[in-house]
């Protein structure tokens, strides 16, 4: 049997945590890997083989053009596997300019994480959507566990929910194509910037402890769960919200 041929991957915020580890899944697969995030220092130390890297602002639309027309033009044309990694909590972004009103810190806390959180996700794919690969292309993004149940201010959660509406249209109009498209929603993991600042150990215990497995989630295990979703083995599985989170939320 010849081997399989490689495949062209995206992973935006691929520098780091979760992206990383998916990249390099995907790396040792021997997948064709392009990173795509913001900061390009933080893309080009980041220790995936033989990966390409472009640094871009996906929330607006001329960098979301310019990776997409640089992963055209290194990727002849097709996209295999697109996954979105980028994002983050708008709340910890940059407030310059930020007037004193209390009403301007919630505007940029929720304009913010829609930014970073939703658009990079919405106008990379609008970009490429009619070049990925058909049949067989997969297009997976990332939500939260703070999608299904809030993240305590409301503006993160609602900015990762926002994606689930898009991921059941998106599955819906390119289903035909044989195209899948899914969301992975992850609870508390370890070892990312998101999860970066100083936590007291009452709060890990807290964290841990409302999972059933009684440990920490890994970027390793989002990023198994996503290589899984780009696998031939899940073909016949698209428009879903998959939970890794250790039991910490039951159901959908």
């Amino acid at each position: 049997m010849l081997p399989a041929m490689a495949r062209n991957v995206i992973i935006t915020g691929g520098g780091t945590g979760i992206g990383l580890a998916t990249a390099q899944a995907f790396a040792a697969e021997g997948e064709r890997v392009l990173l795509l995030g913001r900061r390009a220092e933080v893309l080009e130390k980041a220790a995936v083989p033989g990966a390409l890297t472009f640094a871009a602002d996906l929330a607006t639309v001329r960098g979301a053009r310019a990776a997409a027309d640089f992963a055209l033009d290194a990727f002849d044309g097709t996209v295999d596997v697109l996954v979105h990694s980028a994002g983050g909590h708008g709340g910890r972004e940059p407030r310059e300019g930020v007037g004193d009103d209390p009403l301007d810190a919630v505007a940029h806390n929720w304009s913010t994480n829609f930014r970073i959180n939703t658009l990079t996700s919405v106008l990379l794919t609008e970009a490429l959507r009619d070049h990925v690969a058909s049949p067989g292309g997969r297009i997976l993004f990332l939500s939260s566990i703070a999608a299904l149940r809030g993240s305590g201010s409301g503006a993160y959660g609602a900015a990762k929910a926002a994606v689930h509406p898009y991921t059941y249209d998106l599955a819906k109009a390119l289903g035909p194509r044989g195209v899948t498209v899914n969301a992975v929603a992850p609870g508390y993991v370890e070892d990312t910037e998101f999860f970066g600042y100083e936590m007291s150990d009452e709060e890990y215990g807290r964290r841990v402890g409302a999972t059933l497995t009684g440990r920490a989630g890994t970027p390793a295990d989002v990023a198994a769960t996503l290589t899984w979703l780009a696998s031939p083995g899940a073909q016949h599985l698209t428009g879903q919200i998959v939970q890794v989170n250790g039991g910490e939320q039951l159901g959908r």
